[in-house]
């Protein structure tokens, strides 16, 4: 009790009664009302504006450390309220403006003590404190929208405290003309809400879990044993014997649940998801203009509204999840183990949860394919130097002159100056990768059964099974918008009905995404074409040069530039793209939360899947196709030809534009999108507080709160870009991954150190998110799944018409005169006789090589000059075409297939899961049926009891007294209570 006293004392706390609450609600409703009357004829609809995620937004604020003790330590730095025992749930921060003197003189305290109890530089107690500071130091000028503001938080905060929420404000703050209001959600408020929100809570009922036994418990405990100096230093990794059983929570049924440490029961997260639970639910509706939290943050009435972090992350005294998660899982050194996941789920939620464990899985699975993409790689290493067609391309003696790659600029070339292109194409475009495309495939089959049992667990371990998301409260865009509907209806006729947004509402919105999505994938398109006309005129120019060196390395220099240029215009893109995509989902306001970032989601993915493939593909299926042949090319605006592949053909150049544009969106984003720019806010923040701090030097003396320090921090944004990124990556794993072998080893990279880089992001760059519940990864899944199967069509492409593997079995098993490759780059190439060429297009210096050139060769499938239908398509040309289209049907009808086998093979619940999720059903109908049978056992003991009581009592008296009456019915009461 000395201590209770103490604490309270220290923290110059006050309780209130209900009494001045009651009257405060009373001033704040007669205020509404004569502000209400006043707007009666016009009502004002403050618009909406758009948010990045509700209840944050961004501030200038930043931490700094004490210059002195703090004299509030009782309340922890503000994590409790200021009696020292209520914990701050939820914070509302809101902005006014300060004029004159910080602290308000006596006289407007004393007249308003029946609101405040404290001294000026203590903090008000809601409601009522803040308000009275707010009226005086409006007093000199009134400010309508300043007003307005403070009705809408004067009653949505009585509305507040009417639903069960203690509050409490503080404005004496550090950050300037910022004010917050703490929430508080006292026992019996949590135990309501945790029923309305069918929250699964342990009851006091324990049951084994059933272990393996024999040779798959010896093989579980060796694992887990070589395993143990990778797991992280956290309480509760050793696998469970024993579970507690878990049950929707009821009121009604309290004595189920194990409820042996009130404190405990209802954690940090869940206290903050069931406070923002009210938040969202509780209306403002002054002026008929039902506001709950989201309009509120929308329209500035609150500038903020988040949970707290439970303390510093950085602290050596302090012991608390956030410091554990900062050690254990948020720091570079521990990139070799694994994640804390259960840890996580309980700071952060199971959302955010599953998203760490998805990308834990993911990288996971990225070991083995980084493995076999390595030993296909040095295959083709070990065999380049047994490469017959590679060997012919670099044989001098063959002398095979090359027609120009370019009109009258360009000269005559030697086959033999591409020896490199062809060795180095021979490392990606060998056997081993059409195996490899096979791996992928059933790779990423492999993977997603994978995360399917792994989300079957967490669910299980977290209590999510049965679980059913419900619909969410209507967006505040939405709301405004039905609201204006209703108006305009309302003034046309009187019937008032409940209106909702339909189709025809909504039709202009449909019809700009439309629109815009076409354009945007239309400007892609126009900026690869302009790199194309880029890379055909400099390839051009770069031939004029004097230097050799120069034109030696024109294909090399062409290419380079152009890749850094496609990179360059991808990141670029990829932000503007992410703009308009939310833009595009906000006109049409769609109706929940869940709803607009499925929207969302979508057309992002469309527009930054186009954005980042499109040079991609262009070089793996355009590039060399529509080009013509000498003496009859195809021109763009007929001045600039086509450009053509390199004699070893398109695959290294797919394979250098794959690799450059996968590891610098990787690089750059990561390091500078990721980790630059939260720096360099953080660098202005403290700049700004700085110069500020020199203003309100008494502000800056004392140490910042616990709610202070998290309203400096940057606002949650969603994991939309998160996932996004790590989709993107996919795609570049899987699509293309026969030109280039190595991808799934850089991206395994990557995600070693992007897991370390999200997690130290989420401890101590980001306000602590809302918990959300959630059973899976949501349209993810379906998004990884389509490109999956999209992978399996595109990597058949990429082997049949890109690389020469099929080209190369038709010579092999048709053409071949001895069964081996000899030969094979002759047979390829077509002759040109060069007086055929257009006047104008021939080379100006025919004689670089130092002979005349009469016939050139080019590769395609053509009759030669002599031949009586000169230049025309030959029958080879047919032979390797339908070779083509045979190999991608069935290859695609091959691999899909056996994806498919190995969906079905493995079972999406694993069976051991199963049987324990089958168990807590038996165990929870056992529970119900043995306090049935408890009840109706205490029913009939009862009856016996009162009928042997009602004889005795009838062999010693005809009646009863009225006193034994009320008290037998005293009894009964109370045994039905029991």
């Amino acid at each position: 009790m000395a201590t209770r006293d103490g604490q309270h004392a220290a923290c110059g706390g006050l309780k209130h009664s209900s009494e001045p609450r009651a009257t405060s609600n009373e001033t704040m409703r007669e205020s509404q009302k004569e502000y209400a009357d006043d707007n009666e004829k016009g009502i004002h609809i403050i618009n909406i504006k758009a948010i990045e995620d509700i209840g944050y937004v961004q501030s200038d604020g930043m931490l700094l450390n004490s210059l002195e003790a703090d004299r509030e330590t009782g309340c922890k730095h503000g994590i409790f309220f200021k009696d020292g025992q209520r914990k701050v749930d939820y914070i509302l921060a809101f902005t006014y403006k300060k004029s004159g003197s910080r602290t308000p003189n006596k006289k407007n305290h004393h007249n308003n003590s029946v609101h405040n109890l404290h001294s000026p530089k203590d903090d008000h107690h809601l409601p009522g404190g803040g308000g009275d500071l707010e009226a005086m130091e409006a007093e000199p000028k009134m400010d309508y929208h300043e007003d307005d503001k403070r009705f809408r938080r004067e009653e949505y905060e009585g509305n507040l405290i009417e639903t069960g929420l203690e509050l409490e404000r503080d404005e004496e703050t550090k950050l300037h003309g910022v004010g917050f209001v703490k929430i508080h959600a006292p026992w019996n408020v949590l135990c309501r809400e945790a029923e309305f929100m069918k929250l699964k809570m342990p009851t006091k009922k324990v049951y084994q879990i059933n272990r393996t036994q024999g040779l798959m418990q010896k093989l579980s405990s060796f694992i887990h044993k070589i395993s143990e100096p990778i797991q992280p230093k956290v309480a509760g990794l050793r696998p469970q014997t024993v579970k507690h059983l878990s049950y929707p929570f009821s009121r009604e049924k309290q004595h189920l649940f194990d409820m042996s440490d009130k404190e405990s029961f209802f954690d940090s997260k869940t206290r903050s998801s069931i406070v923002y639970e009210i938040l969202k639910r509780t209306t403002c509706t002054k002026a008929k203009y039902s506001m709950g939290i989201t309009s509120l943050l929308a329209n500035g009435v609150y500038s903020a509204a988040y949970p707290l972090h439970d303390g510093d992350y950085d602290s050596e005294a302090e012991a608390n999840d956030r410091k554990l998660l900062s050690d254990e899982w948020a720091s570079y050194s521990a990139f070799y183990k694994y994640q804390p996941i259960d840890l996580v789920r309980k700071y952060f939620g199971e959302k955010i949860g599953l998203y760490f464990a998805w990308l834990g899985v993911y990288t996971q699975m990225l070991i083995p394919a980084s493995v076999v993409g390595i030993i296909v790689f040095l295959y083709g290493c070990a065999t380049v130097d047994e490469n017959i067609p590679s060997m012919e391309m670099c044989d001098t003696r063959y002398n095979i002159t090359m027609c120009p790659l370019c009109d009258r600029t360009c000269n005559y070339w030697k086959m033999s100056s591409a020896c490199g292109t062809a060795r180095a194409s021979h490392l990606f475009d060998n056997p081993a990768t059409v195996f490899f495309s096979v791996f992928m495939a059933l790779w990423a089959a492999s993977f997603m059964e994978h995360w399917k049992r792994r989300q079957m667990r967490l669910n299980y371990r977290w209590d999510l099974t049965g679980f059913e998301e419900e619909e969410d409260h209507p967006r505040a865009e939405y709301e405004a918008k039905v609201l204006q509907k209703s108006l305009k209806k309302e003034y046309r006729s009187k019937e008032t009905e409940k209106e909702k947004l339909t189709w025809r509402d909504r039709f202009p919105a449909y019809l700009t995404n439309v629109v815009g999505i076409i354009f945007m994938i239309g400007v892609t398109f126009a900026i690869v074409f302009g790199v194309i006309m880029y890379r055909i005129s400099t390839a051009a120019a770069l031939a004029m040069s004097s230097n050799p060196n120069t034109r030696a390395n024109v294909r090399v220099t062409v290419t380079a530039t152009a890749v850094i240029i496609n990179l360059v215009v991808i990141l670029i893109l990829d932000e503007v793209y992410g703009a308009i995509a939310r833009w595009l989902t906000q006109i049409e306001v769609p109706k929940t939360d869940k709803t607009f970032e499925e929207r969302l989601i979508f057309k992002a993915f469309l527009l930054k899947f186009v954005n980042a493939y499109t040079p991609i593909f262009y070089v793996a299926f355009f590039k060399g196709r529509i080009v013509g042949r000498p003496g009859d090319y195809y021109y763009i605006f007929q001045s600039f030809r086509m450009e053509e592949c390199a004699p070893g053909g398109c695959l290294m150049e797919l394979c250098i534009q794959l690799s450059i544009i996968m590891l610098g969106k990787q690089l750059i984003q990561n390091n500078l999108f990721e980790i630059g720019i939260p720096k360099m806010k953080k660098l202005i923040r403290y700049l700004k507080s700085k110069r500020q701090s020199y203003k309100d030097h008494e502000e800056h003396l004392k140490k910042k709160q616990r709610y202070e320090e998290d309203y400096d921090l940057e606002p949650f944004a969603g994991l939309t870009p998160e996932y996004m990124e790590m989709i993107i990556q996919f795609g570049f794993v899987t699509l293309f991954v026969a030109s280039f072998p190595l991808a799934p080893l850089f991206a395994l990279l990557n995600n070693i150190i992007e897991i370390r880089l999200d997690a130290k992001k989420f401890i101590t760059e980001l306000r602590r998110p809302v918990a959300v519940r959630a059973k899976d990864i949501g349209i993810w899944y379906n998004i990884i799944r389509g490109v999956g199967k999209l992978a399996v069509i595109i990597n058949a492409f990429v082997i049949s018409f890109t690389s020469d593997f099929i080209p190369r079995l038709v010579y092999l098993y048709m053409y071949s005169p001895d069964g081996t490759m000899h030969g094979f780059v002759n047979h390829t190439l077509s002759y040109f006789n060069v007086s055929d060429f257009k006047l104008g297009t021939e080379p100006s210096q025919p004689v670089d090589l130092g002979y005349k050139v009469e016939m050139c060769r080019y590769k395609d499938y053509r009759e030669a000059p002599w031949s009586l239908n000169k230049y025309d398509i030959n029958k080879d040309y047919w032979a390797v075409l339908a070779a083509r289209l045979a190999f991608v049907i069935v290859f695609q009808n091959l691999v899909m297939f056996m994806s498919d086998f190995v969906d079905w093979i493995i079972p999406d619940i694993p069976k051991d899961i199963s049987e324990q999720i089958h168990r807590e059903k038996v165990l929870m109908v056992e529970v119900f049926l043995k306090e049935e049978q408890g009840k109706l056992q205490m029913l009939e003991t009862w009856k016996e009891h009162e009928r042997k009581k009602g004889e005795n009592c009838n062999s010693q008296s005809p009646g009863l007294s009225r006193s034994q009456r009320g008290s037998s019915s005293s009894m009964y009461s109370h045994r039905v209570d029991v």
